[in-house]
């Protein structure tokens, strides 16, 4: 739900049909989170009403779309390359939209289960990222891709607010019809606002490459940083499964209410995170903040824990824990492209990305059935134990450098001539990192965007305006 500090040279304004891709594209992934994230913090108040329901079953139909997402948006985007991107996108919004709708019709928590499991089988993110670079030139991918990451932080954020609310209005079930009918918006924005690309072509910076697989997972620096962002929707959905239902039981405030104490804990978090943020990049403190927010979002869920039911007390508590989560969050990407070579940054991502999901269907099912045995103090505490086991794990990796990836157009060169331009390249002041892929034309770069001469490194790139 955020950006990546990355940086491509170029003009600093998008064009036209840039705009209008990325607010397109920043809407459909806005409407698709808001469908999914409705339900998060009403579900469980009302799963009971369901015929077979328990607290394990109610868990996993919250984390169950995390599964099939983690499993299918790797494929989903290695078939876009083949049948075209927009049919993709149509195919997984339709799924997502019939899984909605069965979830909608459903009387059994089975039903809702399988409804839930199907809209995670509408995998379009992928494809989505892959539109994206299409649609935008080298030099202004990467803020095309930073401004869809921060659409989907806020759509988050409204989901949280809005589902209480929507809630009272239309139930469970009429959540999962608007959640439907949003599928179908994304349709529509599809095709009326989204431009059609020129070419669908690979881009190794926003895709994953099946022969990289191997290397990305051998990478122990950024499997920690799959393990934790995996821990991060785990700690989300498990706590998703005990707090609105301790809100209600424990600090006596009505399901109609649970908007107020929301809408302030947000706006409060992202106040408090972003100077962190800030500190954290311009003063190179990046992993001290990183470790520090997953020791206190471990001291948020011992919080939870060791008590405290006043509404006041969980309000306070869920700042220190939003603030903590967003700014993990927002962290976690930019890591990843620290920490991965350039031309492996779309692989790393797509494993990152598919940890996130399955950390969430680990989350659900896990936190439901830390419910049924062992009440909310179970869930809070198993999320406990694995940030500890994250914290231990963050402490241990090295510290990032403190590089941008960079993408320079230099046309297709013969093989025998790409050693050559590497060293070239390599040569320019602040460039710490070069791979050319010759049948791409695109170089892919680390640089220290602070010591970069980009007078010199554009002499080698080519212009197509």
């Amino acid at each position: 739900m955020s950006s990546s500090p990355d940086h491509t040279h170029g003009q600093a304004s998008w064009s036209s049909r840039e705009k209008r891709a990325g607010f397109s594209l920043a809407s459909i992934y806005a409407v698709r989170m808001l469908g999914l994230f409705m339900i998060l913090p009403v579900f469980t108040l009302y799963a009971d009403r369901y015929e077979g329901h328990t607290p394990a079953l109610a868990g996993l139909a919250l984390g169950i779309y995390g599964l099939t997402q983690g499993l299918l948006q790797i494929p989903y985007g290695m078939l876009s390359d083949r049948f075209g991107r927009k049919p993709m996108i149509t195919i997984g919004l339709l799924i997502f939209a019939a899984g909605s709708l069965l979830a909608a019709d459903a009387d059994t928590i089975y039903e809702v289960i399988a409804g839930r499991a199907l809209q995670g089988g509408g995998a379009i993110a992928a494809v989505l990222m892959a539109l994206a670079a299409d649609l935008s030139r080298e030099e202004h991918r990467l803020k095309m891709m930073g401004f869809i990451g921060v659409s989907i932080g806020f759509a988050f954020a409204i989901a949280m607010v809005s589902g209480p609310i929507l809630n009272q209005l239309v139930g469970l079930s009429g959540i999962f019809t608007v959640t439907a009918v949003l599928a179908i918006l994304a349709l529509v924005i599809l095709f009326i606002w989204v431009p059609n690309p020129q070419q669908t072509m690979f881009h190794r910076d926003t895709q994953a490459t099946p022969t990289l697989f191997v290397h990305v997972l051998k990478d122990t620096q950024l499997l920690r940083l799959d393990f934790g962002i995996m821990v991060l929707h785990m700690v989300l959905m498990a706590t998703y499964v005990a707090f609105p239902l301790v809100l209600v039981n424990q600090a006596g405030l009505m399901p109609e209410d649970h908007w107020m104490l929301y809408l302030p804990v947000f706006l409060l978090s992202v106040a408090i995170m972003v100077p962190f943020i800030i500190y954290a990049e311009s003063r190179r403190r990046m992993k001290p903040v990183f470790v520090g927010a997953i020791g206190v979002l471990a001291v948020a869920e011992l919080n939870l824990f060791f008590g405290g039911e006043s509404v006041w007390h969980l309000a306070l508590t869920m700042v220190v824990f939003f603030t903590a989560f967003i700014l993990l969050e927002a962290s976690l990407p930019s890591l990843i492209s620290k920490m991965s070579p350039a031309d492996r940054k779309g692989t790393a991502m797509g494993i990152y990305s598919s940890s996130q999901f399955i950390g969430a269907f680990i989350g659900g099912w896990a936190g439901g059935v830390s419910y049924e045995i062992a009440g909310a103090q179970g869930v809070y505490l198993i999320s406990s134990f694995a940030l500890l086991l994250w914290l231990l794990l963050a402490y241990t990796m090295k510290n990032p450098r403190y590089v941008s990836t960079y993408l320079l157009k230099i046309g297709k060169l013969e093989p025998s001539k790409v050693n050559q331009m590497v060293s070239t390249l390599v040569s320019v002041q602040g460039v710490a990192e070069a791979t050319i892929e010759p049948e791409e034309g695109i170089a892919y770069l680390k640089v220290e965007l602070h010591a970069l001469d980009k007078e010199a490194l554009l002499k080698y790139s080519i212009n197509e305006n």
